[in-house]
């Protein structure tokens, strides 16, 4: 078993097909065959189940899989070890939730650019899940998010503590109890936002089930049609504080422990982080 085979094996089971990662390695199919046979003598065991489709991986494939997946990681990382002189360059690339990215970062991203240009900093948006899922696949480097977060694989800092408060239209009456809500629609981001579970635990906890629940996949798309009188929604007193001023929403504030959410900065927990990772993640103790 060596590094050539294992990465023909780990193209396989990432298309499903010999014929596939054939034509993605530029090799002979023949070659594919033999090289994954040679692999499944050589560890006694079957890795794939061969159908009219292509293949599929057994337990023991995917248990493979896992492991291949570790080694390339760690002679990614070794690479990444024996490169780096300690000046801040390359990809960082970090997560968000919108919320977060539109209040929070601007200035915070605008400093880290100025003192480290050499970087390529790339910020995407996302629900805290799809962020934690992204920085577990090595698909994010670190990433904002709502916690606490309890994971073996990451390490969090908490960033700050965000005030959730209920909004709804300016001639909307005072909310004084949750029954004050029930008849009216909730306007909410995506499965995976934490505020949306903050809300729902609320309404789950008093039994109230509310008149309609509507998606939104922006946070422009709640503020502009909960001002227009569509429905209410929960969002950090930090989104909407400019809103609130402007006399285009109305606030109301809710009961601990719904009106408290921490934002964590997670990353994963490796022996090995790039300086320009490190160099962010000093910037937030600032």
């Amino acid at each position: 078993m060596d590094l050539h085979t294992l990465k023909i094996f780990q193209t396989v089971a990432n298309v499903g097909s010999i014929s596939q990662a054939a034509r993605e390695l530029q090799y002979a199919q023949s070659n594919i065959t033999m090289k994954i046979q040679q692999l499944e003598s050589d560890l006694q065991t079957t890795l794939f189940y061969r159908h009219n489709r292509g293949t599929a991986l057994t337990a023991k494939g995917s248990m493979l899989l896992t492991y291949t997946e570790k080694i390339f990681d760690l002679i990614e990382e070794t690479k990444n070890v024996m490169t780096d002189d300690q000046t801040p360059r390359g990809p960082l690339i970090i997560g968000s939730m919108e919320t977060t990215a539109a209040v929070r970062l601007p200035v915070l991203f605008s400093k880290y650019h100025k003192d480290f240009p050499e970087v390529d900093l790339t910020l995407k948006t996302g629900s805290t899940e799809q962020n934690i899922q992204a920085v577990l696949q090595y698909e994010l480097d670190g990433a904002f998010v709502a916690g606490p977060i309890n994971h073996p694989d990451l390490i969090q800092k908490e960033v700050f503590e965000e005030e959730l408060v209920l909004i709804t239209d300016t001639v909307h009456p005072p909310i004084s109890s949750i029954i004050d809500i029930r008849t009216r629609t909730v306007l909410v981001f995506h499965t995976g936002c934490a505020y949306r579970e903050k809300l729902e635990q609320w309404l789950h906890q008093e039994k109230i089930i509310p008149n309609k629940i509507m998606e939104f996949g922006t946070m422009d798309g709640i503020i502009g049609c909960v001002s227009a009188g569509l429905g209410i929604s929960m969002l950090p007193y930090s989104v909407i504080a400019k809103h609130i001023q402007e006399g285009t929403l109305r606030q109301h504030s809710l009961p601990n422990p719904y009106g408290k959410v921490k934002t964590m900065f997670i990353y994963r927990k490796e022996k090995y982080l790039p300086t320009s990772l490190l160099k962010f993640i000093d910037m937030l103790s600032d």
